[in-house]
């Protein structure tokens, strides 16, 4: 079930598009609509048989041999089903990720411009049309959207504004959203980043301290790092402003949905306590030599993300989703974190907040925090959802009143 699933958003070929954000297989498919309930006759446990009479039944008695059988070998071929050929395609692009000497772009000439000039000329409009956030002294960290740049170029101009030529030389800390790693593991990776702009390299030595405190909660060279955009955004705007050489330490922050749904707290996993231990113990130690940096995006409304109704941003529901969303952050700015992560247990996060996890171990590493919310939008990432978002400001509470 790492698969994608969509409404098809092609107008000549409606149905199920299915697709793998892993990337283990470039196929992508249009199930028709006729075919789209077949699927559920590849979960596993359904008899031989059970697909020739759905078939045979839904054609009103054709013959349906050819046609079941293009299904079974497309999807077998495609690498969509739990096989040998699925098995193979995975084994080989985690033997080429964990090989390769750098973390190639993976979103480059999609997402965001393939060339530096075009891309230097995209952000830095993203930049010029943000208003001039209002930033006091002490700035420690920032929060920026993981969704598309172009989407979310207002919050995401906001947060990296904020940001003056003197943080050049830090360490930045990129916590960002595992969209598909483990639940309650971080995925780490010692390779440096390349962009359009360039090659960013990670501080291998900070990776290393990590990995050797809590070993048992760290995937390390971890493959989610090559397909996952949450970090790759923040490392294109970190360069756009400081150059292609910024050092980088990537976190990728795997979901705590086992907490979500039992009533506990992160922490009650012992991998997660002895890594957020370790993330604690490394920020006090390195001080100012870091900064950090959030790849997140709030709320996922609408009928893409599994709800019954149609979300429109700004409009009806978004409107309370809104109210909700602030009401998390405020207590980012607590720092309130059982009072935070109460409410990502309320309703089992009917929110679908994707930046749970990266806020939560940010306040767990810097017990003092103290945040700013910077701004806040909301974006139709199609006709019927949206995905919500905003920047954010992180300060020592220590050191403030």
């Amino acid at each position: 079930m790492d698969l994608d699933f969509m409404q098809s958003p092609i107008p000549d070929r409606p149905g199920l598009l299915v697709r793998d954000p892993h990337q283990y297989s470039d196929a992508t498919l249009v199930i028709p609509p006729p075919l789209v309930e077949c699927l559920r006759f590849f979960n596993g446990s359904a008899v031989p048989g059970d697909l020739h009479s759905h078939l045979t039944k839904i054609s009103g008695g054709a013959d349906v041999a050819e046609i079941e059988q293009h299904l079974m070998d497309t999807l077998r071929d495609c690498g969509f089903l739990d096989d040998d050929v699925y098995r193979r395609l995975r084994e080989e692009k985690h033997r080429a990720f964990a090989e390769a000497p750098v973390r190639e772009p993976s979103h480059s000439g999609g997402a965001y411009p393939g060339e530096p000039e075009p891309l230097r000329q995209a952000f830095s409009r993203y930049l010029e049309e943000a208003p001039a956030p209002e930033i006091e002294d002490g700035l420690i960290g920032i929060a920026a959207p993981h969704v598309s740049p172009e989407g979310g170029r207002r919050m995401y101009g906001a947060a990296y504004k904020a940001l003056a030529g003197e943080l050049r030389d830090r360490v930045f800390v990129i916590l960002g959203t595992s969209h598909y790693g483990d639940a309650g593991r971080f995925g780490l990776t010692r390779k440096p980043f390349r962009t359009p702009y360039g090659d960013a390299p990670t501080e291998v030595e900070l990776v290393d301290r990590l990995a050797s405190a809590a070993p048992a909660a760290v995937t390390m060279e971890d493959y989610c790092h090559s397909t996952e955009h949450s970090i790759e955004f923040q490392v294109v705007f970190l360069q756009h402003l400081f150059g292609p050489d910024v050092r980088i330490l990537p976190i990728l922050c795997g979901s705590y949905g086992q907490s979500v749904y039992s009533g506990g707290m992160p922490e009650d996993d012992e991998n997660v306590r002895s890594f957020l231990s370790a993330l604690r113990d490394l920020a006090a130690v390195e001080g100012d030599r870091l900064f950090w940096i959030l790849g997140v995006d709030l709320a996922h409304m609408g009928r893409r993300y599994g709800d019954d109704f149609p979300a429109v941003a700004n409009q009806g529901k978004m409107a309370e989703v809104a109210a909700r969303d602030e009401k998390r952050a405020s207590l980012i700015n607590g720092p309130d974190a059982e009072g935070f992560w109460g409410l990502i247990r309320e309703n089992e996060d009917d929110l679908k907040w994707c930046g749970s996890a990266p806020f939560y171990t940010m306040m767990r590493a810097v017990p003092n925090v103290r945040s700013r919310l910077l701004g806040y939008d909301q974006w139709n990432i199609d006709e019927q959802s949206v995905v919500t978002f905003g920047a954010m400001a992180f300060y020592d509470g220590s050191t403030r009143p």
